[in-house]
């Protein structure tokens, strides 16, 4: 085929990856998900064609590729519960280091030439300073964050000696949910705080479990930065337009600045919903009490700007999706 339009999306049946499949698809690509389905949903997968298969499957990855010729790789397939990877680091280093380096390899066999890298916040740890920019260090505390890093480290070699461009798009904390409601966030186990505030709310599990109550925050609760969705997808899109027009690679951090505490984001709940949220105090997680994005350096190189990340949007389109459902 020649090449044109399509993008390669794997995880693209997933939360992430399926509002990034509706963003390229509204921009007039053609998202082709790639996705074992493990994590993702048949639901999820409207704008494109679909296959179903593993990133491990190196051959299947060849076959994808020759098949629709894309001219880019977005890379969203990947183990993602920080406390899972504290118990079962295997998992981790199996699906996102030895998953990754399967899809490099037959992205260089097949001359795919860019790749957009879906990262994490994780990779830095517990910050040395608040707002984190992309020139804070990488110590990650655990094997989820260690296995992006990886991948990151990854993608300098593959540039090097392949030449292969690469965007990786540091994520702080993704929420909210499409406007449409036509898709959302719908985990199994769910690990993310605003929809488990959010299923409180509704009844739908008895309590909210709080990890740490007595961090150096101001009301002692994690205190993260919220990035709506479909921010996240309208990046990866600016992110693909930058590769192809300047060919060299980028690491960007995608965030808004501005931080909230868990006992926040249970607040802004209880307004939108009128309802309260049961909680229970448990040990601290695993995890930075602060994690706040200096994302000066994606506005500046991709010309992205967040509409849709107050609290206050992504909980009530987060809300919108769950109550749907």
């Amino acid at each position: 085929m020649t090449k044109g339009n399509h993008v390669i999306v794997t995880g693209g049946a997933g939360y992430i990856g399926s509002h990034v499949c509706k963003a390229l698809a509204g921009h007039g690509y053609i998202p082709v998900t790639y996705d074992n389905l493990q994590g993702g949903h048949l639901w999820a997968i409207k704008w494109g064609p679909f296959i179903q298969n593993d990133i491990h499957n190196t051959e299947a990855l060849c076959s994808a590729f020759r098949e629709y010729n894309p001219i880019a790789v977005f890379h969203l397939a990947s183990s993602i519960n920080v406390r899972e990877s504290l118990l079962d680091p295997a998992k981790y280093y199996h699906n996102n280091v030895s998953g990754s380096l399967s899809l490099l390899k037959a992205m260089t066999e097949c001359r795919v030439p860019n790749l957009v890298f879906s990262s994490t916040a994780s990779i830095f740890g517990n910050p040395q300073y608040i707002p984190i920019d992309e020139k804070h260090q990488k110590a990650p505390l655990h094997a989820y964050g260690k296995s992006k890093y990886m991948v990151e480290l990854m993608l300098e070699d593959f540039q090097r000696s392949h030449g292969l461009c690469s965007a990786a798009l540091r994520y702080f904390n993704a929420a909210g949910a499409d406007s449409s409601t036509e898709i959302g966030e719908a985990h199994d186990p769910e690990t993310h705080l605003i929809p488990l505030v959010i299923q409180t709310a509704l009844k739908r599990r008895a309590a909210l479990d709080i990890y740490g109550t007595s961090y150096n925050t101001e009301d002692g609760t994690a205190i993260r930065d919220y990035i709506h969705v479909a921010d996240l997808a309208e990046a990866h899109i600016k992110a693909l337009e930058w590769l192809i027009q300047n060919k060299q690679s980028i690491g960007v951090n995608l965030g808004t600045g501005q931080g909230y505490s868990i006992r926040k984001v249970i607040e802004t709940v209880e307004l939108i919903s009128g309802k309260k949220v049961a909680s229970n105090h448990c040990p601290p997680s695993p995890d930075a009490a602060c994690l706040v994005a200096d994302p000066s350096l994606a506005f500046q190189l991709l010309k992205w700007t967040p509409k849709f990340s107050s609290l206050s949007h992504i909980v009530e389109s987060a809300l919108n999706w769950h109550s749907k459902r």
